[in-house]
């Protein structure tokens, strides 16, 4: 990872790292440094999903704060705010990719907007699994890991495959623990307008100017949010407000 200068060190992704553009990498927690295990403030520019196996501490990102242990499985979003406090050595997974690396092949814009642990500022950004669904979680992520150690000409085609499918069954144990929906094929102007509000939220803090961009109404709106996070467009609005200015006090 390479660190951009600013007041709170933000790491961007490496797209030629194994002498071919790939969006995607994984690695070990426990042997990887910077974003990784930094104690210090600092974001990164690409999604990141976590897989804790060993070790014991805490994780702050924006206003949440993980405990983790092992079974723990964190998400990060792009932009977000973090910092680890490490009690006990932590190693585990750590696998990373940029937006294009699916959005490109599923032809979707909205297609990381289905996902309810990404982008998410009202509930927990991380979950404790079972340790019998935490095994086959980690069972997809060595099957990544081993594509790897062999990249081919058609690894890519591959590996969004297998991301794809541990996609979505963390989407559905993230959708169990905290009681919300998993089926990433609800009515599409919800995503639209979580997409929306990432672009707008700082100038568009009521739901009218979403509406019309959206063009639906405003009834229509409040209640495909309730129905899928169960917050109002106003609330989600509010919610995504105030963690951006908790990010700036910091």
């Amino acid at each position: 990872m390479a660190p951009a200068p600013s007041s709170i060190q933000c790491y961007h992704f490496l797209p030629r790292k194994y002498g071919r553009e790939l969006l995607l990498d994984i690695g070990r927690i426990e042997t990887l440094k910077n974003f990784v295990l930094d104690s210090t403030l600092h974001q990164i520019s690409f999604y990141e999903i976590m897989f804790i196996e060993k070790g014991r501490g805490g994780f702050s990102l924006d206003e949440h704060r993980t405990t983790l242990g092992p079974g723990t499985v964190v998400f990060t979003s792009p932009g977000q705010v973090r910092r680890w406090d490490v009690r006990q050595a932590v190693s585990g997974y750590t696998l990373f990719f940029e937006k294009d690396f699916l959005n490109l092949f599923f032809t979707d814009e909205l297609f990381l907007y289905r996902f309810q642990y990404f982008h998410q500022y009202s509930r927990p950004t991380a979950m404790k699994m079972p340790a019998k669904e935490f095994r086959h979680i980690l069972e997809l992520v060595r099957g990544i890991e081993e594509e790897f150690k062999q990249l081919q000409n058609d690894s890519g085609h591959l590996l969004r495959a297998m991301v794809y499918q541990l996609l979505v069954l963390l989407n559905r144990h993230y959708a169990e623990t905290y009681r919300v929906q998993s089926d990433t094929h609800i009515h599409p102007d919800f995503f639209r307008f979580r997409a929306l509000l990432e672009q707008h939220f700082m100038t568009c803090h009521r739901v009218a100017p979403y509406t019309q961009m959206l063009r639906i109404s405003a009834t229509h709106l409040n209640k495909i949010c309730r129905q899928y996070s169960g917050l109002s467009a106003q609330q989600a609005i509010h919610h995504r407000l105030i963690s951006e200015i908790k990010k700036q006090l910091r």
